[in-house]
């Protein structure tokens, strides 16, 4: 494990109070190399997604793009656009809709004894992104070795609930103020299974919304699951500032290596 402290800078991405107007992105305003495709759906259930667009002609991996709740699919599109070009990214939407423009992947309350959750929402839309992975790698020829899903807030937490009960579907996963769902544990895969998974903890040390102990506590599981890990608490609260982005980045080109060309 590496824990590392980063002083705060500015947001990418930060948590509105309960169903805000939208997550607006700071970095919407800086030129983008790549654009959102069409909204596509996928399956009967809700869920939704964006290519990122052009797409590679010949990819090397595939990264699944996970919004907080109260936001969408749209929000991490800075984020996406930093990824390497031989990526295909993928900007998923929450099948829950809360308000215009505004989704989740469960319905949660933040009560005095934390964060309560619909159950069964989030085992639903846990299995639902299961299976929208493995349909996207079929449709772009990528292994699960070629694939990580990351995302915010309860974005990072699907993404956890995704890797550590399937890791035999991705590379790994990327946790941004987020936290391991207790009701989880009934689902995480055998340890042994668990052995080529890698993970990405990022968190800031004056979250309120999610405060930094979950990022703590979910190292401490990951250390008892015996899955390779780095986790990195920044200076900051519930948002992505520009150090956590690097870090992520940086985590991508090791799980995600480029391909070698024949000399």
């Amino acid at each position: 494990m590496h824990t590392s402290i980063r002083a705060d800078r500015r947001p990418i991405v930060t948590l509105a109070p309960a169903l805000p107007t939208g997550l607006p992105d700071p970095y919407m305003s800086i030129p983008m190399r790549y654009t959102p495709g069409p909204l596509q759906p996928f399956g009967e259930q809700g869920l939704s997604m964006r290519l990122r667009l052009p797409l590679p002609t010949h990819p090397r991996g595939l990264v699944v793009l996970l919004h907080g709740v109260g936001g969408n699919e749209t929000n991490l599109a800075s984020l996406g656009n930093e990824v390497d070009k031989d990526i295909v990214v993928v900007l998923a939407r929450g099948p829950r809709a809360l308000g215009p423009d505004q989704f989740g992947w469960f319905r949660v309350g933040f009560t005095a004894n934390g964060p309560q959750i619909d159950a069964d929402e989030a085992e639903t839309s846990r299995r639902m992104l299961v299976e929208a992975i493995a349909a996207f790698q079929s449709q772009h020829g990528l292994a699960p070795r070629d694939t990580v899903v990351a995302g915010f807030s309860q974005g990072g937490i699907l993404s956890a609930s995704v890797a550590l009960s399937a890791p035999e579907r991705v590379a790994g996963f990327g946790l941004l103020c987020g936290r391991i769902l207790p009701e989880l544990a009934p689902r995480i895969a055998p340890r042994e299974h668990l052995i080529g998974l890698r993970a990405f903890v990022g968190h800031g040390r004056e979250d309120t919304k999610l405060p930094v102990a979950w990022a703590q506590r979910a190292a401490a599981l990951l250390d008892t699951l015996g899955v390779t890990h780095e986790t990195h608490l920044y200076a900051g609260g519930h948002g992505i500032d520009d150090a956590m982005r690097d870090d992520l980045l940086a985590w991508l080109d090791l799980v995600l290596p480029a391909r070698r060309t024949a000399a």
